[in-house]
């Protein structure tokens, strides 16, 4: 965990719950607007879009920047945190 951002690291301590989507490490404030927008407003219904890829990073990224703007960076992030997230409750 020491090379963890501190975001990632809050988002990993606890079970995902209620939270809104912009907990998930890599959602800019701009993109969590965008995910709102599109009805991705907490972090399990885009945990439910991570696993309907099935887990597949590169396609969940290409679909992160494709359909809801994100940038490269936020993308790779977010896909991670979701990744490492599946990894220690799933």
């Amino acid at each position: 965990m020491d090379h963890m951002s501190p975001r990632l690291r809050a988002f990993l301590s606890e079970p995902i719950g209620e939270k809104d989507v912009a907990w998930i490490a890599g959602i800019s404030r701009e993109l969590a607007i965008n995910l709102v927008t599109k009805g991705f407003n907490k972090a399990y219904i885009l945990l439910g879009q991570f696993l309907l890829m099935h887990k597949n990073e590169a396609e969940f990224q290409k679909w992160l920047i494709c359909c809801c703007g994100a940038t490269e960076c936020e993308a790779q992030e977010s896909s991670n945190c979701l990744k490492e997230w599946c990894s220690c409750f799933l």
